[in-house]
């Protein structure tokens, strides 16, 4: 059964929204009636974006607003929640999907670490902390999303920055669900996306086309519809590439590195990889 946060006449409210998952999301809520907000850093992609989700929205650009906002700026995300408050009424969706991707090492760059952290668990914790009190005062049924990724979960070896933020954000939602939970009245529940492979301007680097191995943003935002439409907290997405099978072997493994005191990262250890291959292949 849908949501009932996810009716005619809500408000969404999407950082990140002028593309990719974010846009894809926009698009479905609008689709469903709901009132829009997105969120982003770049005004032409955000009056792009405005213009496809108008042209599916029962009101047109009357059911859509923009902002372009620093989701790694409480006081900036604060005076979002006003403006939305002030133009739709308040909030009733919550995707805090904002992210970036730039290269770190677990030395360095600082300033890298410090963008990439702000963006992508900052801005999701600064997000909910504008935008929730009121929508738990409220006191009628509001909905969260938390992008978050397999890299918060099995921290590859890469761009620790990037598993950093992510993990945070898992630890983050996970904390806030239960808080939503605890609070008499509260009719607010909190979800945690997990995206598979998904081809975005996050993701395609040089490439034009989608890889065989990725989803579509498109893919991804049905997988979550379903996901919330099933209760799910953990919205793990497979992939074109990897099934959801081989994604729970791999978080398996990734925790047995403490459960065994096995070396850190172990699945990336060469003196670890035959045990790995053979953990794979068992149920």
């Amino acid at each position: 059964m849908t949501h009932p946060a996810l009716s005619t006449g809500s408000v969404a409210v999407i950082t990140g929204g002028a593309s990719g998952i974010g846009l894809a999301a926009a698009i479905v809520f609008a689709k469903l009636g709901l009132r829009v907000c997105i969120v982003d850093v770049d005004d032409g992609r955000l009056n792009d974006a405005a213009g496809r989700i108008a042209a599916i929205a029962p009101n047109g650009r009357d059911d859509v607003m923009t902002a372009n906002v620093d989701v790694s700026d409480l006081a900036a995300m604060s005076g979002l929640a006003a403006d939305v408050q002030q133009r739709f009424g308040g909030c009733d969706v919550l995707m805090n999907n904002a992210g970036i991707q730039v290269p770190t090492s677990a030395l360095g760059p600082r300033d890298n670490w410090e963008r990439l952290i702000g963006v992508n668990l900052w801005g999701v914790v600064n997000g909910c902390q504008a935008f929730a009190p009121n929508m738990i005062a409220g006191m009628k049924p509001g909905l969260i999303i938390n992008t978050g990724s397999k890299q918060g979960i099995t921290t590859p070896p890469g761009n620790p920055a990037y598993n950093v933020s992510k993990a945070g954000v898992k630890a983050y939602t996970e904390a806030l669900s239960h808080e939503l939970r605890s609070t008499a009245g509260c009719q607010v529940t909190a979800h945690l996306l997990i995206p598979g492979f998904v081809f975005t301007g996050l993701t395609a680097g040089d490439r034009k086309e989608k890889p065989a191995a990725a989803w579509t943003p498109e893919q991804t935002v049905d997988f979550m519809m379903q996901g919330i439409d099933a209760g799910d907290f953990y919205i793990l997405c497979p992939d074109n590439d990897v099934p959801r099978a081989l994604d729970e072997r791999r978080m398996l493994w990734a925790i047995g590195d403490v459960v065994e005191n096995r070396p850190a990262l172990s699945r990336w250890h060469p003196d670890y990889a035959d045990a790995f291959a053979e953990f794979v292949k068992t149920n």
